[in-house]
């Protein structure tokens, strides 16, 4: 349903969403019950994704002058946190949906005619959006370089020409967001302009080459996709302003606030590793024992140890977005390597659970091996850990 504000700008008719602990771990169990399945077949989510979106998650983030619920980013935190518990491939396509509509309520800059359309669509149905970003020559993009994917003027607006890689979401987008560089060797200051250009998923020109084959998350669709001569209006790009020397500077290359949803849904997976140890523990009765593991200090003292590396984690994320919610921003220069924190421990926790069962802790019929191929991904998500440790460390030293 569309309705017009005072200014004539359309808004939607978009849920919002009940963020009690009980909705959310509900939605949590929904999205829970075909993460194996998917988990095996590598499809599309489209259950998990589905459960995310009646439960108005996915539009969270739209802005109230769009006519969305406009949550916050400790909000949108604890709902990743709740999809990555389900199923993180799931998250992920989430997060990257909601990260972009908080960024167009913060900053704007989204062709109106684009963002229309994605709000429309996402009123009767999921819809989903990534900044597709990797190339498979450059590699992520926070290490520095420009695009060689390229945006050439026509006579109706773009023509995008170029391959990605690790474009989360797959088939299941509406819309990408490509970073590009315009291919204008007559502007006046002769150096390329660089940006995002957004492109509809069902856009002629447009092949996906399924690449992904990956240890975790692998649902999420993370694949190529090449772009070959597809077109897009003139008003579809938006530059990335120069710093004062000249140089570009990746947005992904320093951590904000908005980034924390990235770890947040790996605290989920940790969670669910907690959950799928408890259940193990009290089921697992060895005939030597002749009571269940869960009553042993050693077990015990385990999961005391796994509870320890998640309430870490939590309270990192957590707590470091109520201090800049609350105008606390000396920690600023920290928030990589917070980050970085929160990944050690969250990788520390699966590995704890599953280090303690042993051979069962790997088989492919225990959730726990499922959770530590998932929570392994983290690593990957920039800013990396010796990128956010040697900034870190200049920081100190002064250098």
């Amino acid at each position: 349903m569309t309705a017009t504000d005072d200014a004539g700008k359309r808004t939607y008719d978009l849920p919002v969403p009940d963020l009690s602990e009980a909705a959310l771990a509900q939605a949590t169990a929904e999205i829970a019950e075909h993460a194996a399945e998917y988990d095996r077949t590598g499809e599309v989510p489209v259950k998990g994704l589905e459960a995310a979106w009646r439960a108005g998650l996915v539009t969270a983030t739209v802005g109230t002058r769009y006519g969305g619920p406009g949550v916050g980013t400790i909000d949108a935190v604890r709902i990743v946190q709740a999809i990555g518990e389900g199923d993180p491939s799931v998250a992920l396509i989430v997060t990257n949906t909601l990260m972009a509509h908080a960024a167009q309520a913060e900053l704007g800059g989204w062709y109106a005619e684009h963002y229309d359309h994605l709000l429309r669509r996402s009123v009767r149905e999921p819809a989903f959006v990534n900044a597709i970003r990797a190339e498979p020559e450059l590699g992520a993009p926070a290490r520095g370089g420009i695009p060689k994917t390229t945006i050439t003027r026509t006579e109706n607006g773009w023509r995008i020409d170029g391959h990605k890689a690790y474009a989360t979401g797959g088939t299941a987008l509406t819309y990408h967001s490509v970073w590009v560089t315009a291919d204008e060797p007559d502007t006046p200051s002769h150096r390329p302009r660089v940006g995002h250009v957004t492109v509809p998923g069902d856009a002629e020109g447009i092949t996906w080459v399924e690449t992904w084959d990956h240890l975790g998350l692998r649902a999420s669709n993370t694949h190529d996709v090449v772009y070959d001569g597809v077109e897009v209006p003139y008003e579809a790009f938006r530059e990335i302003p120069r710093q004062p020397d000249g140089s570009y500077r990746d947005p992904a290359a320093t951590a904000g606030p908005g980034s924390f949803a990235h770890p947040a849904l790996y605290i989920g997976v940790a969670r669910a590793a907690r959950s799928a140890f408890a259940e193990f523990a009290r089921t697992r009765v060895p005939s030597a024992l002749g009571k269940p593991i869960a009553e042993t200090e050693r077990i015990q003292a385990v999961a005391g140890e796994i509870d320890l590396q998640i309430a870490t984690a939590e309270t990192l994320a957590h707590g470091t977005l109520r201090r800049l919610e609350a105008g606390d921003d000396s920690v600023l220069p920290q928030l990589s390597v917070i980050k970085v924190a929160i990944a050690r421990a969250v990788v520390s926790a699966t590995q704890t659970a599953v280090a303690a069962l042993g051979n069962p802790g790997l088989t492919r019929n225990n959730r726990l091996e499922r959770h530590l191929r998932d929570a392994l991904c983290i690593r990957v998500h920039p800013p990396q850990e010796d990128f956010a440790l040697v900034q870190a460390g200049r920081r100190v030293l002064g250098a």
